[in-house]
């Protein structure tokens, strides 16, 4: 962890080595000034010399003036290097989760990410500030305090010592404690976030079915939970005072006591020990400061595991050693290809991280075997969980076979470098995705450099051109996040126009016309017949009327293909094919209703 996060320091490493010198010159010039008050006091006061006073109080103010000026100048550079080395433990975070897998992305909760991009970074932010400037202020003052102490009086120094054991033992008792419930703190706050997150992406489905109140209490509850750990932390916390309080009066009771004697026995002057009271305040405050420091290293060190755990994580898809460059055409085959999910466990609360115990497997595809042709329209159907989505992710390397190949233009997937492979296989996917901008800006996800009327004639093909025309500022008309302000179906076409720009050689539609009438999913299937001819197409659909005029159909069961033919051969040769066909053609139903799957 520790190496992960200094490799974040990068560029703000002199910024993060002037801080210290210039904190321990600050420290220096705080520690001297009781000292040079007391000759003003014995030299100058006492002595009636007014000459000593001004030497020694233009002196004091010489110092203080130089404490100031190293004061900002430790204050400019720790905000620099902490606010620094925030932002590029984000900016590292951010990268690597853009290179996950759908495997990885799989092991963290949305809400856990934005905790640790958000709250973890913060606190690291934090504590590498105090790291910087209280961890060397701290014990640098109380070291110099404590030699200060033994050069005016070494019988004295022995009260500041006794002093230190007792608050060390009373403030080690008490952060120890305080350390254990911090670790559970995270795991709270990624529950919180997470109960928003949902709340807001669904606020529609909540009104819609009137479940304010349950949601409320599930807030209510994931806030409570976070709300009793932070009241124990904070209330073992606030004891830190009252012992620094019983010690620093207990001082000042002996340092009256044992000082007065030796005034009296003139073995002590009253500059001495009134620069003896400002030293032990100042070690015994540089020991409250060190304790806080302390709770402040165990609760960041909890968020330093977690963003260390993420800027680590290693991709499992990667590009091979030597990749291929060019995919040669658009056929498609998969040899004895198997599958399986792994799943992983909620983080337990003394960890905070993302796996809290073993991962176990889940199959979802079985020996899948079939060969596709360039320009083949190729339509695939099954009940909900039967693989088709996990089919169509291989092709791509969204995920990995585990057994078995998967070949895109005659060559096994691994071979090729992604972002080639992932160009040429355009994948529109169940959930549709649009981004804050306008319409033509979600288009150029597809093409960054498509011109207007590339835009216009991808938007034409998937019939989404029709209400784009009718919108108030056309192509440049805004979309609201999450693209609230276009309806279900509008938000599909532009997902499949914004994947045509791409010109791929296989085209996947993940289900991306249910949401579309009748008659504009048979307008897109035409289009895509009669303009893409050289274009290889699959379509996963859950209507019959979806596939039916596809080249074949693959038909898939509990994550095997159980046949693979036309429309009209699969009504002759396949019960299951035929079922959903009689279904649907019936009585409109929905194959699910009577025969359910398992992904």
């Amino acid at each position: 962890m520790i190496k992960t996060l200094y490799k974040q320091i990068g560029e703000y490493w002199k910024a993060s080595l002037l801080t210290p010198v210039w904190t321990a010159l600050e420290v220096v010039m705080d520690v001297l000034i009781p000292y040079v008050t007391a000759s003003l006091i014995d030299k100058g006061i006492n002595a009636g010399d007014i000459s000593q006073v001004y030497y020694y109080g233009a002196l004091m103010m010489l110092m203080a003036f130089l404490s100031l000026g190293f004061g900002i100048l430790a204050g400019r550079s720790v905000a620099y290097a902490a606010t620094g080395f925030a932002a590029n433990l984000r900016r590292a975070m951010y990268r690597n989760i853009q290179r996950f897998a759908f495997s990885n992305i799989d092991k963290y909760s949305t809400a856990g990410l934005v905790t640790r991009m958000t709250t973890d970074v913060s606190n690291l932010q934090n504590a590498y500030q105090q790291i910087l400037r209280i961890t060397v202020r701290a014990p640098f003052r109380l070291l110099l305090s404590i030699v200060m102490c033994l050069v005016i009086d070494a019988r004295l120094s022995l009260i500041f010592i006794v002093a230190m054991v007792v608050l060390s033992f009373s403030l080690y008792n008490i952060i120890s404690r305080v350390a254990r419930l911090f670790q559970q703190v995270f795991v709270k706050y990624d529950e919180l976030n997470q109960s928003v997150q949902e709340n807001i992406q669904a606020i529609r489905v909540v009104k819609a079915f009137v479940r304010e109140d349950y949601e409320n209490r599930k807030f209510a509850r994931a806030a409570e939970g976070l709300y009793k750990l932070y009241v124990r932390a904070e209330s073992l916390m606030a004891l830190n005072h009252p012992v620094m309080n019983l010690v620093v009066y207990g001082c000042i009771i002996a340092l009256s006591w044992w000082g007065a004697h030796y005034i009296v026995g003139g073995t002590l002057t009253t500059g001495e020990l009134t620069s003896l009271f400002t030293y032990v305040m100042s070690i015994l405050q540089s020991l409250m400061m060190l304790s806080m420091i302390f709770v402040m290293l165990t609760q960041s060190a909890a968020s330093g595991r977690r963003v260390a755990e993420v800027i680590d994580e290693q991709p499992d898809i990667v590009n091979p050693e030597n990749p291929v460059y060019e995919v040669a055409d658009g056929s498609v085959e998969f040899r004895g290809v198997r599958f399986d999910y792994l799943t992983h466990p909620q983080p337990l609360p003394q960890q905070g991280g993302a796996g809290g115990g073993s991962s176990h497997k889940r199959s979802a595809l079985y020996n899948v075997t079939f060969s596709i042709a360039t320009g083949e329209t190729v339509g695939v159907i099954g009940g909900t969980g039967s693989g088709k989505s996990t089919l169509i992710s291989l092709i791509s390397r969204l995920y990995d076979a585990g057994q078995g190949e998967v070949l895109v233009g005659g060559r096994n997937v691994k071979d090729y470098d992604l972002a080639t492979l992932r160009s040429a296989v355009a994948v529109v996917l169940q959930q549709n995705t649009l981004f804050t901008g306008s319409v033509l800006d979600n288009l150029r996800w597809g093409k960054p450099d498509a011109t207007l009327e590339e835009c216009r004639e991808a938007c034409r093909l998937a019939c989404a051109d029709e209400f784009i025309d009718q919108m108030p500022d056309g192509y440049d008309t805004r979309i609201e996040q999450g693209g609230t302000n276009v309806s279900g179906g509008q938000k599909q076409r532009l997902c499949i126009a914004r994947a045509l720009l791409k010109r791929p050689r296989i085209l996947v539609l993940d289900d991306s016309t249910s949401a579309c009438d009748t008659q504009t999913d048979a307008r897109i299937q035409r289009a895509f017949r009669e303009e893409l001819p050289q274009m290889t197409k699959l379509i996963i659909a859950q209507r019959i009327s979806s596939v039916e005029h596809c080249d074949r159909i693959i038909v898939m069961d509990n994550g095997m293909v159980t046949g693979f033919d036309t429309h009209d051969e699969l009504l002759k040769s396949n019960q299951l094919y035929k079922e959903i066909y009689d279904i649907q053609m019936a009585d409109r139903g929905d194959f699910d209703a009577q025969k359910g799957g398992t992904r």
